[in-house]
């Protein structure tokens, strides 16, 4: 429901916002499969233009309400992944905007760094920092 402060968290990570915008109209109906959509969204780019990530706070109809801390083993809950060079700073900069460590961060045999961050709204992103 907090599109500015989801944006900054993934702006935090390292993602580009590209734009913002209110859509709305039988095109975005046909597109999310849901009648009279009325919704903002905000286009994120990663840092090697490749992909995008797109956030949506809906206006009508009314958005669903979901458990907002499900556990992370909740049928239909979406996690993300970045990779970033120090799992650490990340997450220190990471809850100066409401992150949280789901568990703990933990060493793959010699490979990466792993942990499972929540962030605004309940997105939960899996940070993975590989070893030398």
């Amino acid at each position: 429901d907090d599109l500015k402060a989801a944006t900054a968290f993934f702006v935090e990570l390292g993602l580009e916002l590209e734009g913002e915008a209110t859509v709305e109209g039988r095109w975005v109906d046909r597109i999310v499969g849901l009648d009279g959509v009325r919704s903002d969204i905000a286009m994120l780019r990663t840092p090697d233009g490749h992909g995008r990530l797109e956030l949506t706070k809906f206006h009508t109809p009314p958005a669903t309400t979901a458990e907002p801390n499900a556990p992370v083993n909740t049928l239909g809950i979406g996690r993300i992944m970045f990779a970033v060079d120090d799992i650490e700073d990340v997450l220190a900069r990471l809850q100066a905007y409401g992150a949280e460590l789901v568990g703990e961060v933990v060493q793959y045999e010699d490979s990466y760094r792993l942990c499972y961050v929540r962030g605004p709204e309940g997105i939960i992103v899996a940070l993975a920092e590989q070893l030398s």
